[in-house]
């Protein structure tokens, strides 16, 4: 007599990281913190425009934001690695709230005190990201690490969004102290939040208890970070892939306001709306990528999105010939965001599965600051091109560009090792 096999049970369906409490308060932290740092970012430039009543105030407030991340990012990402994470995202946050109270008193003959705070606002903030990123394969399991990226990415989509418009009504209504007060509001709450999550053991360090000086100490650990980069085949084509779309990224900003305002005959507020909309996509992005994530690996987010982004983006730089309704590069933008959130979730995850925890700041710290200073060269070169005749062509290869960030990431990111 045979007996039967016992039925298999079916597969159980993965409950989402939100319903994992540290997690969601750390989601929820980001969520309003990130739409503070909205605000600001919209009514600061808004706020230098109308004081100075020149451009170039406006612009100075991206560059004072841009120089200290760039010149600092990947040193502070040593600090990350060396400090508690939960505690440093709640005094960085306690600290952001308290060095912007500066700008109640910013006024067109103070703008030294918008510049200055900007930038010091700009150094926490490359604190206090890398550490949130670090931070994420602690509150999830490593099957459930890619759908929390993801979830962190909607997040900030959703902050973009809600903070972008909040940023210039707030400030209409009630000028810069108003948008101050609240942005204050939003760290100190973000401060309560992650104070509420629960700590974690803290990461191993390879210190031996060397008498060794702490800045010599953080000297050979940047270098260490920048060693595992080098030494990870990995990191270094996500290295690649960062500068290439950086590149990308920094001319799309300068060409992009050209194309709306001459190429569809569109004004600032049609700009704005495409711009906007983007991070309509972005949340959906984030939804579709925790279901993709379950289904295909970070190679294939971080490759097929950057070639469903590099194709969009040709669609919309050639189809001015053929229609300028704004709906339709409004819809275009929408699907721009959903490979967007894609190729940064897939990117983030791959990190995170390759360098040990101990250095996971630093390389992300580092990998940042390579993305920055790939974006101010397309920053320089879009400025340098946007008034020399057509700027289809100049778009075409910025689309290209992230079409071969698509390729090089289907092809070399295979095999990836965590390193030891």
């Amino acid at each position: 007599m045979t007996t039967a096999p016992a039925p298999s049970a079916p597969p159980t369906r993965s409950r989402s990281p939100l319903f994992r409490r540290d997690f969601a308060l750390i989601w929820t932290a980001g969520l309003v913190s990130d739409t503070g740092d909205w605000l600001l970012m919209i009514a600061l430039p808004l706020f230098a425009l109308s004081a100075t009543g020149s451009a170039l105030g406006a612009s100075t407030v991206f560059l004072v934001e841009l120089v200290p991340m760039l010149l600092l990012g990947s040193f502070l990402g040593v600090l990350v690695d060396r400090w508690d994470h939960r505690r440093t995202i709640v005094v960085v946050a306690l600290l952001q709230g308290v060095l912007l109270l500066p700008l109640l008193l910013a006024s067109a003959e103070t703008m030294g005190i918008v510049y200055a705070v900007a930038a010091v606002e700009a150094v926490l903030g490359a604190i206090i990201n890398p550490a949130r990123q670090a931070m994420i394969p602690q509150l999830v399991g490593p099957d459930q690490l890619a759908r929390g990226n993801a979830l962190v990415a909607v997040s900030d989509s959703l902050a973009r969004l809600i903070g972008s418009p909040l940023g210039g009504l707030a400030f209409a209504l009630w000028g810069l102290p108003g948008v101050v007060i609240a942005d204050a509001a939003t760290y100190l709450v973000t401060a309560v939040l992650v104070a509420l999550s629960r700590p974690h053991p803290p990461v191993e360090h390879d210190d031996a208890e060397q008498p060794v000086a702490a800045e010599r100490r953080i000297l050979r650990e940047w270098g260490e970070g920048l060693a595992l980069i080098a030494r990870s085949a990995t990191l270094r084509v996500l290295a690649l892939i960062a500068a290439l779309g950086g590149v990308a990224q920094g001319l799309f900003l300068v060409l992009f306001l050209v194309y709306v305002t001459q190429n569809l005959g569109a004004g600032d507020t049609g700009a704005g709306i495409i711009r906007g909309v983007q991070a309509i996509g972005g949340v959906l992005g984030g939804l579709v990528t925790g279901w993709l994530a379950r289904r295909l690996g970070p190679r294939s987010l971080v490759g097929g999105g950057y070639l469903v982004f590099g194709m969009l983006s040709l669609i919309t730089w050639n189809l001015a010939p053929f229609t300028t309704a704004l709906w339709v590069y409004a819809g275009l933008f929408i699907g721009m965001g959903l490979p967007a959130v894609t190729t940064a979730t897939g990117e983030i995850t791959l990190v995170q599965t390759t360098v040990p925890p101990r250095a996971l700041g630093r390389v992300i710290a580092a990998m940042t600051t390579v993305d920055g200073a790939a974006q101010g060269l397309g920053l320089l070169l879009g400025g340098l091109l946007a008034d020399r005749g057509d700027i289809v062509p100049v778009l075409d290869v910025q689309a290209s560009l992230y079409l071969l960030c698509g390729v090089i990431g289907l092809v070399a990111l295979r095999g990836q090792k965590r390193l030891p």
